[in-house]
C-alpha cells in the first residue's frame, strides 16, 4: 500500500515542481542532507493538503490555499515554532516557482510566520562541563574513545555531524587546529585546545588500533565493530553519561555551553560567530542572552550581598 501511495504521489505535478525545488537547494544552494529532508517533509505535507482540495498544479495555488493549510497545522496542535518552519518552507519553493517562470504570482509573499516564544538553549556550567569530562574510564578503550569525542565537541564547538565526519587528516596535532566541513559544506578551521588533543593522541595510539577491523575507515571515531559512530550512537553515548551526572545532555548541549563560556569571559561575538561557523550573527546573539542569564544565576548563588531586596513600599 506505501509503495502504491508512492507511486501515485510520483505522478502528481506538484512532485516533481518539489523535486525540482529540493534539487535547487541541494546543487545551488549547498544546504545539508538534514535541511533537505525537512523540507521535503514540509512540502510532502503541503502537497497532500493541496490535492485534498482539489489541487494539482503549482499554478493553481493561492493565498487561501496556504492559510487554509496553516489553519490546518494550528487546528491540529502543531507548534509555532514547527509552523514557522513549514511556512519557511513554502514561500521558499513559492519563491523559486516565480523565479523559473513556473507561476506569475507569489501567493506566499504576504503570509507572516507567527511569533514564536524566545527559546534559551540548554547550558551546561562550567563544573558541570568538568564532571562530565571524567566520567568516561580511560582504562578501557571505549571510555579513552569517548573522553577524546567529549573533549573534542567541547573544545572546538563542534556539531555532531561535524565530530564524527573528521577524519585521520583533518587533526594537524602540530599545529593546533582541526579542518571540518560544516552546513552546506563549508570549511572551517578550528584551533583545538592541549588537553582535547592529548585526548585524542591517546585515542589514536591506545584504542582506535584495537577498534579497527577487516575493513577499514577514514574517519577519526569508531565503534566498537570498527565502523564509523552514527549520529544515533553518539548520542546514547552522550545521553549515558549525563544520566551519571544526572543532566539531560544532548550532543548540541555541549556546543550551546562553549559558545556560553567564551561569551561569558568576554569573547567577542564576531570571533564566536566564525568559531562556530554561523552564517547569520544573529544565530550567535541569542548566546549573549544565554550568558547575561547564566551570569546572575551565578552572582545570586555566590555573591555575598545578592539576596533580593524585599518589595519596596508604595507611597
Amino acid at each position: 500500500m506505501m509503495a502504491e501511495n508512492e507511486s501515485k504521489e510520483r505522478k502528481s505535478p506538484l512532485y516533481w515542481e518539489a523535486e525540482s525545488f529540493l534539487n535547487y537547494l541541494m546543487v545551488e544552494r549547498g544546504l545539508a542532507d538534514n535541511s533537505i529532508s525537512s523540507y521535503r517533509n514540509d512540502l510532502r505535507q503541503f502537497a497532500g493538503h493541496l490535492k485534498s482540495m482539489g489541487i494539482d498544479q503549482v499554478k493553481n495555488i493561492k493565498r487561501d490555499h496556504i492559510k487554509s493549510y496553516l489553519q490546518h497545522l494550528y487546528d491540529n496542535n502543531i507548534s509555532s515554532a514547527t509552523r514557522a518552519r513549514h511556512i519557511t518552507s513554502i514561500k521558499g519553493f513559492c519563491r523559486f516557482l516565480c523565479l523559473e517562470k513556473r507561476i506569475d504570482n507569489n501567493p506566499a509573499l504576504h503570509i507572516e510566520r507567527p511569533k514564536t516564544a524566545a527559546y534559551l538553549p540548554q547550558v551546561l556550567s562550567l563544573a558541570k562541563v568538568e564532571e562530565l569530562l571524567k566520567q568516561p574510564d580511560t582504562s578501557k578503550t571505549l571510555g579513552i574513545r569517548d573522553k577524546a569525542m567529549l573533549e573534542l565537541i567541547y573544545a572546538c564547538g563542534l556539531r555532531v555531524s561535524e565530530l564524527l565526519s573528521l577524519t585521520l587528516y583533518d587533526i594537524q596535532s602540530d599545529l593546533g587546529f582541526l579542518r571540518c566541513l560544516g552546513k552546506g559544506g563549508k570549511e572551517r578551521i578550528i584551533p583545538v585546545g592541549k588537553t582535547a588533543l592529548q585526548a585524542v593522541k591517546q585515542y589514536l595510539t591506545m584504542a582506535r588500533p584495537l577498534l579497527i577491523k577487516e575493513q577499514r575507515f577514514e574517519e577519526l571515531f569508531l565503534n566498537h565493530h570498527g565502523c564509523p559512530i552514527t549520529r544515533q550512537g553518539f548520542w546514547k553515548i552522550i545521553k549515558a553519561y549525563g544520566n551519571r551526572i544526572n543532566t539531560d545532555i544532548t550532543p548540541h548541549t555541549m556546543r550551546h555551553s562553549v559558545a556560553t563560556h567564551l561569551l561569558a569571559n568576554g569573547a567577542d561575538l564576531r570571533m564566536v560567530q566564525e568559531f562556530l561557523g554561523h552564517s547569520d550573527i544573529g544565530t550567535t546573539q541569542i548566546y549573549t542572552h544565554v550568558a547575561d542569564t547564566h551570569l546572575q544565576r551565578v552572582f545570586e548563588q555566590y555573591h555575598p550581598r545578592a539576596k533580593p531586596l524585599p518589595p519596596h513600599p508604595l507611597p
